[in-house]
């Protein structure tokens, strides 16, 4: 590393750290509800926060697993403090303790609104759970995840097609997967959007557990992603399917693309199969394939593609997403040009899409003529999680915690 990248470097760790530690941790922090546990649930555009909006299971999870890796690389108590908060309400009231897995959705009380059960929410749960492990040695919330693991592999998993199934009853009878379907289809009874969450997931509790089981389930998983998910062709991944992984839609999901790469590459180390070119070749030409297809001029990402149509929309996590990618390009090539593409992506979002009105914290998107889209700041699938990580990911990284 010359003088030049170690200055950008440093200089991109410390507004991390600043933005992290200063804006957007504050933010989710003053959300506490005290009364009723948790964090509320929904902050309008117009920064006017809903006390008694939703509560669902993985916003307590993401919520969970941001604190919990908070205090686990920046060291301050204050995380583990709001980590146990979350652990508390996801413990008490997301969690069916008498069929097992979380639930969907509660309302601002804990009271069960959506009892449904899908793999991706349990997913996030174990993710949440294993993190808060390693930053609090909480031997109980490692058992949890373990037991959740165990859910999903006898009552998730179907040996005969390698895949997961998606959504199910309260007491885990499948059904037709209405919440995280292709927007032009009524069902994929396969998403790519599940199989990346449940890798990262096995991902941390492998780390957490060391556990055989654990590490064949998640052995399984980079095959999958190797043989099913990546189209070779495209260099993008498919991400709808039937239940014989025939390919549902056409939608290439640029955010999820270059999300997978590191995370898929995090998989690999975890593994021992970082240098093992069969499969490190899925990370470095996707992420170079979203280099030249999905990064405008300005420095940002778009959202998607679907039949040609570009959606060019900035979404608030596709940026934090794209910025760990090609860091983890660099880390691993060495090459500056993906340490630019990150400094790129991080004044895009400093100037666009952070909200430095006061009570802020980042805009949910931008639209592509440059207007901010008015949705709601936090919402049930608008949390802390991508922007979180990324930020103490690349910190992380540099060696520049605690």
């Amino acid at each position: 590393m010359n003088t030049r990248e170690i200055m950008a470097n440093d200089r991109l760790v410390k507004d991390l750290k600043h933005e992290v530690s200063n804006h957007i941790l504050p933010f989710w922090m003053a959300l506490i509800d005290e009364e009723y546990g948790g964090y509320y649930g929904k902050v309008n555009y117009d920064l006017k926060i809903e006390e008694k909006a939703a509560k669902g299971g993985i916003f307590t999870a993401r919520l969970l697993w941001s604190f919990s890796s908070a205090y686990r690389v920046l060291g301050d108590g204050v995380y583990l403090k709001h980590a146990k908060h979350a652990y508390g309400f996801l413990m008490n009231y997301c969690m069916d303790k008498e069929n097992g897995g979380i639930f969907w959705m509660l309302d601002h009380k804990g009271r069960v609104t959506d009892d449904r059960k899908h793999v991706y929410a349990q997913a996030f749960a174990i993710y949440a759970l294993s993190e808060y492990y390693l930053a609090s040695h909480d031997q109980e919330a490692l058992e949890q995840a373990l037991a959740l693991f165990n859910l999903i592999e006898t009552k998730g998993y179907h040996s005969e097609l390698r895949s997961y199934g998606e959504e199910y009853t309260r007491d885990w009878v499948i059904k037709d997967n209405e919440m995280l379907s292709a927007p032009s289809d009524s069902v994929a009874a396969i998403t790519t959007n599940t199989l990346l969450h449940i890798l990262e997931a096995y991902t941390t509790l492998y780390t957490a557990t060391q556990n055989n089981c654990v590490k064949e389930a998640l052995s399984a998983l980079v095959d999958i992603f190797q043989t099913r998910i990546w189209n070779k062709s495209t260099n993008h991944m498919r991400v709808f399917f039937e239940k014989d992984w025939t390919e549902k839609s056409a939608v290439k999901s640029y955010g999820h693309d270059i999300e997978a790469t590191w995370l898929y590459d995090k998989a690999l180390n975890v593994l021992g199969l970082e240098n093992d070119d069969a499969y490190t070749a899925f990370v470095s030409e996707i992420a170079d394939n979203i280099q030249f297809v999905a990064m405008d001029k300005e420095g940002c990402m778009y959202n998607e593609a679907e039949n040609g149509q570009v959606d060019k929309t900035r979404i608030w996590w596709c940026q934090a997403e794209a910025m760990v990618g090609f860091y983890n390009m660099y880390e691993r090539t060495n090459e500056v040009k993906y340490l630019n593409l990150v400094e790129r992506l991080w004044a895009y979002t400093s100037l666009h899409l952070i909200d430095e009105r006061a009570g802020g914290e980042w805009y949910y998107s931008v639209e592509p003529n440059g207007e901010k889209t008015e949705r709601p700041v936090v919402e049930p699938w608008k949390t802390p999680y991508h922007n979180v990580r990324a930020c103490l990911e690349i910190i992380e990284r540099a060696g520049m915690g605690e």
